[in-house]
């Protein structure tokens, strides 16, 4: 006759192997959500400590990112052709905001230095509103995931350099600041008092937003997820005078005119207390004109440079300014760079395509075939 186990024997086994199978099946289950979490960290973007970490551990070429804020294509591509080709490609590289869809290729841009280097996550742009100040965050955030870069530079479309390649490079990264043209807003209305759970009054500031930033104060920048949701909020634009709302336009002009791109990155590093870590001032120049219209007060607009006003003395004179005057602070601030005294700027804005053409004729930048302009794309 068999024996048989007692039902206690059995009972114990059974839940033994249950126990067992259990256990299986847990360390199987943590071992597929580590896989899985794994691959969903490798395939998101680095994370704001990773790419601090990254960027103290880089060594090699310390890099100048140029950023490029554009409507839609490059119109003065060839002129930074002729800047990029006499760079080492190991000192720069080259981020653009487009309008959303625009690819910059063989068919879009004369300048193979611009081949699908624009952002796929970019934003539609308005003039005078918050998202200028989105698209500028969207550049940095790109060129922050390259620990190389140590400079970067913000530019428009219609930007020009005033130097060579080399100039430029050993400018920027001689200085341990940033360029942020930054001053007290005393005259004009623009603070929103709604703003003053996140802003105080007295750091609200005003400034270029040409800006040139070293890598902590653009990860500074980019970072920020409290000063940015404010002016998105309260930091608005005034409604353009209509002239078929008659006195209705009287009351539109009492709300606060509030362009958010020539406060952010200033107020921003008030908040911060980085006043002090700073150059403040522009390394990009414009030239600006008082102008007004029968519907409009008067205001302060950019002056194009067109072929006739961008000879070698009017290029000369802005070479030449080694100052700023600030006259809502009463100072002057003097243009240095490690206590050397330099010339304000490297830049300028806003040219138009004759006056890039002759810039590279007289040999500002490099040598220039004139003649490859007129060939059609």
């Amino acid at each position: 006759m068999t024996k048989r186990s007692p039902p206690q024997t059995l009972s114990k086994r059974h839940s033994f192997r249950l126990g067992w199978k259990l256990v299986v099946l847990v360390a199987v289950g943590l071992c597929v959500i580590g896989l899985l979490k794994l691959q969903s960290e490798l395939a998101a973007p680095p994370a704001r400590g990773s790419r601090r970490i990254r960027a103290d551990a880089f060594v090699g070429s310390p890099k100048v990112a140029f950023l490029f804020l554009a409507r839609r294509d490059l119109p003065l591509d060839f002129l930074w052709q002729a800047f990029f080709e006499n760079a080492d490609v190991a000192n720069f590289s080259i981020y653009i905001h487009s309008e959303p869809g625009f690819v910059f290729d063989e068919s879009s841009t004369r300048s193979a230095f611009f081949y699908n280097r624009q952002l796929i996550n970019s934003i539609k742009v308005g003039w005078g509103e918050s998202s200028m100040i989105g698209a500028e965050r969207l550049l940095l955030e790109a060129a922050l995931d390259d620990p190389a870069n140590r400079r970067f530079v913000l530019l428009s479309d219609s930007c020009v350099p005033l130097y060579n390649f080399s100039y430029i490079y050993n400018y920027l990264m001689a200085s341990p600041r940033s360029f942020v043209d930054s001053f007290l807003d005393k005259k004009e209305g623009r603070y929103n008092p709604k703003m003053s759970y996140a802003i105080r009054k007295k750091k609200w500031r005003k400034g270029s937003q040409w800006i040139t930033l070293i890598r902590r104060h653009a990860e500074v920048v980019a970072d920020d997820d409290v000063i940015f949701p404010a002016f998105k909020k309260f930091c608005k634009r005034r409604p353009p005078i209509d002239a078929s709302k008659g006195k209705q336009n009287s009351k539109l002009q009492k709300q606060h005119n509030c362009i958010p791109d020539e406060h952010y990155m200033q107020t921003l590093f008030a908040i911060k207390d980085l006043e002090g870590e700073l150059e403040r001032r522009t390394v990009t120049y414009t030239l600006w004109n008082e102008s007004a219209t029968k519907l409009e007060t008067k205001g302060w607009h950019p002056v194009t440079f067109n072929y006739a006003n961008a000879g070698p003395r009017q290029i000369k004179k802005i070479k030449d300014i080694n100052h700023v005057y600030y006259e809502t602070e009463f100072w002057t601030e003097w243009c240095r760079n490690n206590s050397t005294p330099v010339p304000c700027f490297l830049f300028a804005r806003k040219f138009s395509k004759g006056a890039a053409m002759r810039l590279l004729s007289e040999g500002v930048v490099g040598s220039f075939d004139a003649s490859a302009l007129l060939q059609t794309q």
